[in-house]
């Protein structure tokens, strides 16, 4: 168990993750608020699952849901580097439904709502899922300063 989670946490990367994490995790974050609560412009959850649900995308309530916590809170955790691998792994996930589902039809540029950002997030989720938190992370500091660093005798 210990290695496991050791694993999930433990990552070589160094100030190229935080360059990373920083950002990506302030973009999620704002894109869930605007899903969740109707921040920065967005509709809250009851606009944004009748949305989901005219896509096709049911029950909409909840997907909007699901969505909304997997970018707010994933964004928060990539942002902190607290459990980064497996945040990094459901946002890249949701952005993989966004792409597909959502903004596939439309092209690829911005402009036309096509997968252009879509993809730019699910790359750097992608990347983040593989490198991990890196040392100015919460999970490096974990890993340095509980029992879970040290290796069983």
């Amino acid at each position: 168990m210990r290695a496991s989670f050791n694993k999930i946490l433990l990552s070589n990367a160094g100030f190229e993750a935080l360059v990373l994490r920083i950002p990506v995790g302030l973009i999620l974050a704002a894109h869930g608020s605007q899903k969740l609560f109707g921040w920065f412009g967005g509709y809250g959850l009851e606009e944004t699952g009748q949305w989901m649900a005219s896509t096709g995308l049911n029950p909409g309530y909840i997907m909007a849901l699901l969505a909304g916590c997997a970018e707010f809170f994933g964004g928060i955790a990539l942002m902190i580097g607290f459990m980064t691998r497996p945040a990094a792994l459901i946002s890249a996930i949701t952005m993989l439904v966004a792409l597909f589902w959502v903004h596939w039809g439309n092209g690829f540029f911005l402009s036309d709502h096509g997968i252009e950002y879509a993809l730019a997030l699910f790359s750097a989720t992608s990347s983040l899922t593989i490198m991990g938190g890196g040392c100015y992370s919460i999970d490096h500091y974990i890993i340095k300063r509980t029992t879970l660093g040290s290796q069983p005798r």
